[in-house]
């Protein structure tokens, strides 16, 4: 990823959308369990954080190499 892409990406003041997931509810049990082990506040920002390091993942797998 470029890094002005990645500057834009990190900026706190990115606008946000709510969407509706359904998970199973053990899915959602263990994420509750994990999140502050992983330094996070709660499930919804631990699934957060997992969409973006595989959204940045594939993202770098989509763009050349230079």
């Amino acid at each position: 990823m470029k890094f002005e892409d990645l500057k834009q990406r990190l900026r706190r003041d990115r606008g946000m959308v709510s969407v509706t997931l359904g998970i199973p509810a053990d899915a959602l049990a263990d994420l509750e369990r994990v999140a502050p082990l992983r330094g996070t506040s709660n499930a919804a920002a631990l699934m957060r954080a997992y969409i973006g390091q595989g959204l940045r993942q594939d993202l770098e797998n989509l763009e050349p190499r230079s």
